[in-house]
């Protein structure tokens, strides 16, 4: 066999073919400033997204992300997913991922991205929406990713957001926003926390108008401790449409007047109902004395007879199902649940209305001065007037075991669009406050003289303080709900040796009483003599780590509640206290504290404790003070009995 090398070298050069040279690196970890690694998980290299609205129906936003991932924290960062329905089109997505060189490891190949539909356990099966979405994550970090989009959206009441730092731990080297749109229609805008020089550059080119932010070298920040969501903390811009279409529907967007406009006309005659379903509510109600009676039996009807589905079916987002086949299938989501009821309420002679709200349990309030479609979410609002005074009903209709009248959490405390035939009208949902937020517990425990211990707890929760522990009671059988509590219960050793949950309504709000009974052994072991308790076991509450450099939020106090305990502590024979902790009592703008102990007249040592706590936002120089008000907290609650064992 020949050498090869000698064969070469005997080819013309034309004979030869010219490869391609690698690509030049890009995206060189070691390029990103310093201090934009400080303290971050994944820096973004480049966020450039560019919206441009075609007509009043349609947006387009085309979207380029470039993402260098720092540690496993940020592995999330190396994913991208992006979903499309009916009313929304996915023109292309692709992807790159680099080494920390910069060189070019992998180019995303259309076989690797994966589409799927989107559901959920609770039933949301009649929906269009799905995702597809590609993983570049690699073993060996850094790495960067790169991903390029482009969605056309035929839904044009909903213009893109602006937010590059949406996730703590995400510094920004370099973002861009640009939105054109025709002179006719303006665009209408809300800049968020943006520092000085990244507010708008606008121009205007024949009948097309553009607006331009960018934002650069933005450090990785941290969620802090009581602290507003990020959402209300790192630079955005919001964007809305004045006037705007969908499916052949026009509306407006730039009152909410006009918004609620909008959502009536869509739903305008979908609230017939049977001959024979408004013969039902007649009857149901003909005896009923007032019209709160006759919204509870109509609400109770409704509970028994409907279930609950998701509908995401294009403009079924917006428009409901006809009460007339909710009626007859017994389900629908929440539009056509909402819708449904105020048509039996009407049935009972009770006048009612559909209200928008953003639901959910950690969900700030709307944005009241900057109209757009914030909601998530349909109740129904009933009107009443009791002895010549407002007495307003809100109604949840989505759930079979709601409490009458409930909003609680999910979308207590904030404001709804209420849906009117004279358009929309911003109103406040039911306010929950410490005198409905309560907890009560009752503990008794019972101390032997070899150190073991049982106690047995009785807890009632109202308001707010119960929404988790209704869930669990209606949700989970006893056995998923003894191991969310058994989980959950801070006792270092201890058998939860019985458990139980019921339904307890009270007058101000509805309820739910924990029974607990525990067995501790080497609960109080002896120290020579004697022997130290903390009589507090079940409601510490912790304290808070210490602020690390100036506080950059303001303090947002989410909750106010009350929880009041009394714990009584049953002696052996042979024991007697020898010293008790002194009384404590705070008061402070945050809220109050109290706690003292006694012996009582039969020996039993009685642990009484009380905390408020109120809801505020407050600015970032009031958390020194929250600081130091959680910390003697903290510390009030360890506070020990000294028992002195007087007799073998």
């Amino acid at each position: 066999m020949k050498p090869l090398l000698p064969l070469l070298a005997a080819l013309p050069l034309s004979s030869f073919l010219l490869l391609p040279a690698a690509p030049a690196p890009k995206y060189a970890v070691a390029d990103i400033p310093a201090a934009l690694r400080e303290g971050a998980h994944a820096v973004l290299r480049a966020d450039d997204e560019v919206v441009t609205v075609k007509s009043a129906g349609r947006v387009v936003r085309a979207v380029h992300r470039v993402v260098t991932v720092l540690d496993p924290a940020g592995d999330d960062f190396g994913r991208h997913a992006v979903s499309y329905d009916a009313l929304n089109t996915l023109g292309y997505l692709r992807g790159a991922v680099y080494d920390a060189d910069g060189h070019l490891l992998h180019q995303l190949r259309a076989a690797e991205i994966h589409d799927q539909g989107v559901g959920d356990a609770g039933g949301s099966f009649m929906t269009d929406v799905r995702i597809r979405y590609a993983d570049l994550r690699q073993p060996q970090m850094p790495y960067t990713v790169e991903f390029d989009y482009e969605v056309a959206s035929e839904n044009a009441l909903f213009y893109p957001d602006w937010q590059p730092q949406e996730e703590e731990g995400l510094a920004v080297e370099n973002a861009t926003f640009k939105v054109t749109t025709p002179a006719a229609l303006p665009l209408r805008y809300q800049e968020r926390k943006l520092p000085k020089g990244a507010t708008v550059a606008r121009n205007t080119t024949g009948s097309q108008e553009t607006y331009q932010w960018q934002l650069a070298n933005l450090p990785a920040v941290d969620e802090e401790d009581a602290a507003p969501p990020l959402a209300y903390t790192t630079p955005a811009v919001v964007l809305a449409p004045g006037t705007f279409e969908v499916q052949g529907h026009k509306g407006t967007a730039a009152t909410w007047q006009g918004l609620g406009q909008w959502s009536y006309e869509l739903n305008a005659g979908r609230d017939v109902l049977p001959p024979a379903t408004i013969a039902k509510v007649q009857a149901l109600v003909k005896d009923a004395p007032d019209a709160r009676t006759k919204a509870r039996r109509v609400y109770e009807m409704l509970q028994g007879s409907t279930r609950y589905i998701s509908v995401q079916l294009g403009l079924g987002g917006w428009q409901t199902f006809p009460a007339s086949a909710v009626a007859s299938n017994g389900y629908g989501d929440c539009k056509a649940l909402s819708n449904y009821t105020t048509a039996l309420l009407g049935a009972a002679g009770v006048p009612a209305y559909v209200a928008l709200v953003g639901a959910g349990s950690d969900r700030p309030d709307l944005r009241a001065d900057f109209p757009s479609s914030q909601f998530n979410h349909a109740i129904v609002c009933v009107p009443l007037a009791q002895a010549g005074k407002p007495d307003t009903l809100w109604l949840e209709c989505t759930s079979q075991t709601a409490p009458f009248g409930y909003m609680g959490s999910f979308t207590g405390n904030r404001h709804a669009l209420l849906v009117t035939p004279q358009g929309g009208q911003l109103v406040a949902t039911p306010r929950y406050g410490a005198a409905e937020n309560r907890q009560e517990r009752r503990l008794d425990l019972f101390l032997d003289d070899k150190g073991g211990a049982t106690a047995t707890a009785r807890t009632l929760r109202t308001g707010e303080e119960q929404d988790l522990y209704a869930q669990l009671m209606h949700e989970l059988g006893p056995t998923d709900q003894k191991k969310y509590i058994t989980d959950h219960l801070k006792l270092p050793t201890f058998t939860l040796t019985r458990f139980n949950l019921a339904a307890a309504p009270t007058k101000a709000a509805p309820g739910v009483v924990e029974t607990l009974n525990l067995a501790l052994p080497g609960f109080a072991a002896p120290s020579g003599k004697r022997v130290f308790i903390a009589p507090n076991l079940l409601s510490r509450l912790p304290a808070l780590p210490a602020q690390v450099g100036e506080r950059q939020t303001p303090v947002w106090l989410s909750s106010a509640c009350v929880h009041a305990d009394t714990v009584r502590l049953h002696l052996p024979a042979g024991f007697k206290p020898e010293n008790l902790p002194a009384p404590m009592q705070l008061s402070t703008i945050y809220g109050s504290y109290s706690s003292q102990f006694q012996t009582l007249a039969d020996g039993t040592i009685q642990y009484v404790r009380r905390l408020e706590m109120k809801r505020g936002q407050l600015p970032a120089t009031a958390y020194a003070g929250y600081l130091d008000f959680r910390r003697k907290i903290s510390a009030a609650d360890k506070a020990q009995v000294v028992l002195l064992q007087t007799e073998s």
